[in-house]
């Protein structure tokens, strides 16, 4: 019997959390004929750009030259007129993105993971992440995970691999949701053997991974010819494109089904799927242009509405627009030392444009040009305060690429993507 399930969901009911009211919401939008779910998202990008109009002094500007909102009535006509949002425009407008009362919508800031190359502050709020979190449970009822069951993150801890302690909080909250992670940061033979013994007297029913890492995993235990449980409600992949080769050595090893979610720090979970990535048309209206450029529209952030939104990554949209046709993330490797080690691209996305970032990296590339060399280019925003954070940031790369690793610095005035579009922000040399 489940019984933390239970537990679970009165506890958030007693906190006053609307997560609950939220995925009620989801899975009886979910079962909507498809011009009825289009109704409703229709509705709910007409409520946020009449808000982003009345509260917000970059929006009232925009929405009113583009002739998006006239005398307090939307007009969805003219949307495609609305400029698209940049990461230089957030950089530029600062507060001029805020509502007026966001203060009062309980927001904290959040920063996108730099995947792109081009760290970003923003800040979300409460109703946000309730959204956000319920689409996430959303998911993984629809693949037959309940709340409670064993499940298992196969993720990135800084907190492991700067020796900090996890607090008492995240110890009962992974205790209660019946979860373990596995550091992803760590990827050497030896603790990859270990997580093998892990993975296999755990015995969890689900799994969530980077994309990079659950695949070398699976390449691992093929090579070694390894026994490995088989978590019977499936793998959610992220942060990065699942290409065809990898979902077939992943689902080949660990025999069950493998979804695919797509999203950002910037924006939460857009898609996700087994076969098709359908759309969460609750919390995002999403557009392509000709080229395959993805802009999105976040349908719940009322502290900082994002509205045609560049995400960076190249797309196109089935004929319904009710799912992705075709999908193409950002390039990335995986970075090994001469010991075996394997670093996914997610390490150094996370340190340099995330925690260590005190806004002074505009753009990043890095480069493995040898087992012990690596060079990084970057686009500085602030001299003064790089020279703070190169400190920390050469720190944390040695103690992962190991003592003896070389990092170089080259200062650039920009760095381009690649003829598709696609922004390569790890490149590896080493084969």
């Amino acid at each position: 019997m489940n019984w933390r399930k239970p537990i679970i969901y009165g506890l958030l009911y007693l906190s006053g959390s609307k997560i609950l009211k939220y995925l009620k919401e989801i899975k009886r939008i979910e079962k909507l004929p498809q011009e009825e779910i289009k109704k409703y998202q229709e509705e709910k990008l007409k409520k946020i750009l009449l808000h982003a109009h009345k509260n917000v002094p970059y929006y009232h500007k925009i929405l009113s030259k583009a002739k998006v909102v006239i005398d307090g009535k939307v007009n969805l006509n003219n949307f495609n007129k609305i400029p698209i949002l940049t990461k230089e425009i957030i950089r530029k407008e600062g507060k001029n993105l805020y509502s007026k009362d966001y203060k009062k919508r309980r927001p904290y800031e959040n920063t996108s993971g730099g995947s792109t190359g081009e760290p970003v502050r923003f800040i979300q709020d409460k109703e946000y992440n309730g959204w956000n979190i319920a689409n996430k449970i959303f998911y993984k009822i629809k693949a037959g995970q309940k709340q409670g069951n064993k499940e298992l993150r196969f993720w990135g801890s800084e907190r492991d691999l700067l020796g900090g302690k996890e607090s008492l909080k995240m110890r009962l909250r992974n205790w209660l949701y019946n979860r373990r992670e596995f550091n992803t940061f760590k990827m050497s033979e030896k603790e990859m053997f270990e997580y093998v013994k892990g993975w296999n007297k755990y015995k969890s029913s689900w799994i969530e991974s980077y994309v990079q890492s659950i695949y070398e995993f699976a390449k691992f235990i093929e090579q070694n010819k390894l026994e490995i449980h088989s978590p019977k409600n499936g793998i959610l992949t992220s942060a990065g494109t699942l290409f065809p080769e990898m979902r077939t050595t992943i689902e080949k090893v660990f025999k069950c089904p493998v979804y695919n979610r797509y999203g950002s720090r910037e924006v939460g979970d857009m898609a996700c799927g087994k076969d098709i990535l359908k759309l969460s048309l609750w919390n995002h209206k999403i557009e392509t242009n000709k080229k395959g450029g993805i802009y999105v529209t976040a349908l719940n952030n009322y502290s900082m509405p994002m509205i045609r939104y560049d995400i960076g990554d190249m797309g196109k949209l089935s004929r319904d627009k009710m799912s992705f046709g075709k999908l193409e993330g950002r390039g990335m490797s995986v970075f090994k030392t001469k010991e075996g080690k394997k670093i996914p691209a997610e390490f150094f996305i996370h340190f340099i444009g995330v925690v260590y970032n005190n806004d002074s990296i505009d753009k990043f590339q890095v480069i493995q040009k040898d087992y012990n060399l690596i060079k990084i280019k970057a686009v500085l925003r602030n001299r003064k305060q790089f020279e703070k954070d190169k400190i920390k940031i050469n720190k944390v790369i040695k103690l992962e690429m190991g003592k003896d690793c070389k990092i170089k610095w080259e200062f650039v005035k920009d760095i381009k993507p690649i003829k598709s579009g696609k922004y390569l922000y790890t490149v590896s040399e080493v084969k």
